[in-house]
């Protein structure tokens, strides 16, 4: 099983090590739509559009997005894309994230 790291920076995951960067960032195109005004604020909604930056699925490679990106994917590509786990029982030093312990998909 081979991964390649989607996002834009090393990933550290217990059990594999540090995945670098793979240089390609898949991404979710972001819309803003004006939605009005609410008490003197201007109101807008974030609409996700189409995720770019990921190629087709390929045999033993397993695709890490982050948690965005596999949203938008809404189960599409169940088995070869996944996310960080950064959640509860991440590995984090100071507040912040060092490492996970898996991924969700």
């Amino acid at each position: 099983m081979k991964f390649v790291n989607m996002t834009p920076h090393a990933l550290t995951v217990e059990g594999l090590g540090t995945i670098p960067a793979s240089g390609q960032v898949a991404r979710v195109s972001v819309a803003q739509r004006d939605m009005g005004i609410r008490g003197g604020v201007r109101l807008r909604q974030s609409v996700k559009g189409m995720v770019e930056g990921i190629p087709a699925p390929a045999d033993g490679i397993t695709y890490i997005v982050s948690g965005m990106v596999l949203d938008a994917l809404a189960g599409s590509r169940l088995g070869d894309v996944v996310a960080p786990d950064t959640g509860a029982d991440a590995i984090r030093e100071n507040g912040q994230i060092v490492a996970v312990r898996g991924f969700i998909c």
